[in-house]
C-alpha cells in the first residue's frame, strides 16, 4: 500500500483544516521527520494552484485525472467549493475508496456533501449539525439516526468532523493510520488543545 495521505482541495477550501493532521504526518515535536511514515499530497481539480478561502494559492500534487490508485487515505477538506459543480467529481473518488476499505476523512462541508452522496447512510457521522446535513443530503441522505452530536465520529473507516473540530479529526485519523503511539498522538492533541502554560503552569 502506497503511504501517501491525499487531502482533496476545492477552490475556497479550508485551510486551517489540514493543518494540525499534515503537520503530524510530516514533523515530530523537533523538527521535520527524516523517515515518515505517511507523506502528504494535495489532489485539485487540475493542476493549476488552487485557493484557499484565506487567499493561500497551494500547487497540487495531482489533479482529479492523475491521482494514483494506491494511497493510504483520502482526505475532504471543507469549504465552500463543495456546493460548486467540480465537487461532483469527487464522486467516484470517494465511491472507489469506500469500496476498497480505505481511511476516508470529511470535515466540516465536505462532511454535508458526503451525505448529498449518499456516503454516510452506512456510518455513525457527524457534521455541521443534522440540519445541515438534511439540507444537503435531501432524499439522498437516509441515515439521521446515524448522526451522532459530536465534535468527530469516526466508524468503519470513515472519520466526519464539524468545522470546529479540526484538532479531534487530526486525531481520530492520526489513530486510524497508526502515524504514532496512541499515547503520543494524544500528547499531540492535549498540547494544541490545552495548550503550551496549561500544560506546563510557571
Amino acid at each position: 500500500m502506497s503511504n501517501e495521505i491525499l487531502y482533496i482541495l476545492l477552490p475556497d477550501y479550508a485551510a486551517h483544516e489540514a493543518v494540525y493532521l499534515s503537520q503530524a504526518i510530516a514533523s515530530d515535536d523537533f523538527s521535520m521527520k527524516e523517515n515518515p511514515k505517511y507523506v502528504n499530497k494535495v489532489v485539485a481539480p487540475t493542476m493549476g494552484p488552487v485557493k484557499s478561502i484565506g487567499g493561500f494559492s497551494t500547487v497540487p500534487d495531482y489533479s482529479f485525472d492523475s491521482m494514483p490508485d494506491d494511497y493510504a487515505a483520502l482526505v475532504l477538506i471543507g469549504g465552500f467549493g463543495w456546493s460548486a459543480p467540480d465537487a461532483d467529481k469527487v464522486c467516484p473518488i470517494v465511491r472507489k475508496a469506500i469500496e476498497s476499505g480505505k481511511t476516508v476523512g470529511a470535515i466540516c462541508n465536505a462532511a454535508s456533501w458526503m451525505a448529498r452522496h449518499g456516503f454516510l447512510n452506512a456510518v455513525r457521522h457527524t457534521g455541521n449539525g443534522l440540519e445541515q446535513l438534511r439540507l444537503w443530503g435531501g432524499e439522498n441522505y437516509t441515515n439521521t439516526g446515524g448522526y451522532i452530536h459530536a465534535q468527530v465520529v469516526s466508524d468503519n473507516n470513515i472519520v466526519t468532523a464539524n468545522g470546529s473540530a479540526t484538532l479531534e479529526f487530526a486525531r481520530e485519523l492520526l489513530l486510524l493510520l497508526e502515524n504514532d503511539t496512541p499515547e503520543r498522538i494524544e500528547m499531540y492533541y492535549q498540547f494544541n488543545k490545552q495548550g503550551f502554560c496549561n500544560l506546563f503552569p510557571k
